[in-house]
């Protein structure tokens, strides 16, 4: 038995992930295990209410769960960031969910925006960095003489660009990327772990052109870690050069690893080329902790409670989450019926059908039943 934490959140979060639910349902039927969801009350509506985002009684009580299903933040009655800092980000960092796994993939019968290319071009992962880099949350912004907090940062900027911000007027704003060798090293290592079970490839992203620093030490780290993997092939790429490559050569990829925020922008592509955030699922991962998978789109506010948003990226998390479980039988069954379900064209009408939320969800629960 699988105790599962759910936070639906906000917009059309938890009507995706109640047909998330009934897929992974059936799937317990079939493949003989109980799962018991705990729901969470995390979101607009109770931040909104009571200024609470996450409590450190919510934080206890998930740290009890293995995995949480999560839904989507978002509302456009908060300023943006407010959700996605307080609640989101905050869940990766605080239970250290130092993998982002995202999939590339694209299944029989979906419409990719690359010519020429089908699902035998298209298929790998990006393991993104998801603690550390420009996202820790360092930064702030300087005016006039306004020396106290950020002296160091002016004084830098004096040096590097001869210019003295000593007016009232003037103002700037910085933010810093942090990497840790043992940061870089632990994503690194599962990466190649990874593609030692697939095709034993791995492609390393970052901007070691530029960005000496930070991703200098990226790739010491990369070569250090790889040379315990003689069986995998390696490669680095700058980041620039990946956006392309995704685009012209896809096949070529097997899994890529990535800091965060060049992860953050490249699997928004990957998302495109294997046929849009609807199929586009997400894993905020510590392998020995909590961990936590979601659809990557938003919370799609303007389409909350009409029964017309794609499911089918909330249940391939789903997928993911049985994956990480161990139930990987029933994570194949569950990507399998997602496929034959978009062969048999019950999809919503973003991916061209007539088909509403909930029947795509009861289609695919009874697929992973039958099929």
């Amino acid at each position: 038995m699988y105790r599962i934490a759910v936070i639906g959140g906000d917009g059309i979060g938890p009507e995706i992930v109640a047909e998330g639910r009934k897929v992974l349902e059936a799937a317990a039927d079939r493949f003989s295990f109980d799962i018991r969801w705990e729901e969470f009350d995390i979101g607009a509506e109770r931040y909104l209410e009571t200024g609470e985002l996450l409590t450190e009684e919510d934080l206890k009580e998930l740290s009890g769960f293995r995995a949480i299903y999560f839904g989507a933040v978002g509302d456009e009655r908060v300023l943006p960031g407010v959700l996605e800092k307080g609640i989101l980000l905050s869940l990766r960092f605080y239970f250290d969910q130092y993998i982002n796994l995202r999939p590339v993939r694209l299944l029989e019968g979906v419409t990719t925006p690359l010519a020429g290319k089908s699902p035998r071009d298209i298929d790998f992962v990006v393991v993104r960095e998801n603690t550390e880099d420009f996202y820790v949350g360092v930064g702030g912004r300087v005016r006039g003489r306004d020396r106290a907090t950020h002296e160091i940062v002016r004084n830098l900027y004096n040096i590097r660009f001869g210019i003295d911000c000593e007016s009232d007027a003037d103002e700037m704003a910085y933010q810093i990327g942090i990497i840790t060798r043992e940061g870089a090293k632990r994503v690194i290592t599962y990466a190649c772990d990874l593609a030692r079970r697939r095709r034993k490839k791995l492609t390393s992203v970052d901007k070691a052109n530029v960005l000496t620093d930070m991703y200098g030490l990226w790739r010491e780290v990369f070569s250090e870690v790889c040379g315990n993997y003689k069986d995998i092939t390696t490669e680095f790429a700058f980041v620039d050069a990946v956006t392309m490559w995704f685009v012209k050569n896809p096949e070529s990829f097997d899994v890529v690893v990535t800091p965060n925020m060049f992860g953050d922008i490249i699997t928004d592509l990957g998302a495109m080329i294997q046929g849009g955030l609807g199929l586009a699922a997400g894993g905020n991962i510590n392998p020995g902790g909590t961990s936590m998978f979601e659809p990557i789109h938003g919370s799609a506010p303007k389409y909350r409670g009409l029964n017309q948003a794609n499911p089918m990226a909330t249940i391939w998390a789903g997928s993911m989450l049985l994956d990480h479980i161990g139930e990987t039988a029933a994570a194949e069954k569950v990507l399998a019926a997602i496929g034959r379900s978009i062969k048999d064209g019950v999809v919503t009408k973003d991916m061209g059908g007539m088909s509403r939320t909930s029947d795509v969800g009861d289609y695919i629960a009874a697929l992973v039943k039958n099929m």
